[in-house]
């Protein structure tokens, strides 16, 4: 069994840290509670937007940075800005065109706030339930630019996604980062708003090789970071792709598989 010599994890959120219902579990809680007791620096990484994240900072202790928008936006835990990188404002227009014409619903991230055209649109309720904040409804996006974090495609169309994060590519190349957090989910972002960017972030803020940091998640979304760790773990429900690309595969999310690699993978 391959183990990890790491002095800091790095832990996806949805479909790792929590499970599939969005529960951060008493397991996971005592997991991060024991690497703190053997003086492992644990931090997290997410698409979610950062008021999506405040209600892990208390019962994880969590007193490093956190990396929300897939890395795009670093904050404390009082959710004071540390690091920004935000989608360039010619090219908002142009990517929510893009995701409209290819069929899915289009969100838009800035600063704090979530727009949305549609309050009852596809996973809108899901996400509010799942941030703990409901979106701001707009009739059009027109004029929302200045520091947009995030533009998002939702759809359940497996194939509409895939089509749709090929023309992201095709038309914006390296000017955009284009990757799914969920299934359902495809975020655009910063072409560096990703999370092998928060790997070396992290690795800068703390002064730990590359080597000395582990990390675990489930998406497409988590493999610059596994690229960029010195060990990787994949949650069980993670696809074939992403477990391929971790150097081990821990249990599910609903199988309490982050404690499981905090103790196996970890600690042991």
């Amino acid at each position: 069994m391959s183990r990890s010599r790491a002095r800091l994890l790095l832990a996806d959120v949805d479909g790792t840290l929590v499970t599939s219902k969005k529960v951060l579990t008493e397991d996971s809680i005592r997991a991060v509670a024991r690497l703190r007791e053997a003086e492992i620096l644990f931090a997290i990484t997410s698409g979610r937007p950062p008021r999506g994240v405040t209600m892990l900072v208390k019962p994880l202790r969590l007193t490093t940075p956190i990396a929300a928008f897939n890395g795009g936006l670093v904050v404390d835990g009082d959710l004071n800005v540390i690091e920004e990188r935000t989608i360039r404002d010619d090219l908002i227009a142009p990517i929510i065109d893009l995701l409209d014409s290819q069929g899915l619903s289009v969100w838009v991230f800035r600063g704090a706030d979530w727009f949305v055209l549609d309050a009852n649109g596809t996973h809108v309720e899901r996400e509010s339930h799942a941030t703990q904040f409901a979106p701001i409804v707009l009739a059009n996006f027109e004029g929302i630019k200045d520091n947009v974090a995030k533009v998002v495609g939702v759809s359940d169309d497996s194939n509409v996604m895939a089509q749709a994060r090929a023309a992201m590519h095709t038309r914006f190349g390296d000017e955009v980062s284009a990757t799914s957090s969920q299934t359902y989910y495809l975020d655009v972002t910063h072409s560096e708003a990703n999370k092998g960017r928060v790997v070396d972030f992290l690795s800068r803020r703390f002064d730990i090789p590359l080597h000395e940091i582990a990390t675990i998640g489930d998406m497409q979304n988590d493999l610059p970071m596994f690229a960029r760790s010195g060990f990787s773990i994949a949650m069980g429900n993670a696809d074939r792709e992403v477990q391929l690309a971790a150097n081990v595969v821990t249990k599910s999310n609903d199988e309490e598989g982050f404690a499981f690699a905090v103790d196996n993978f970890i600690l042991k």
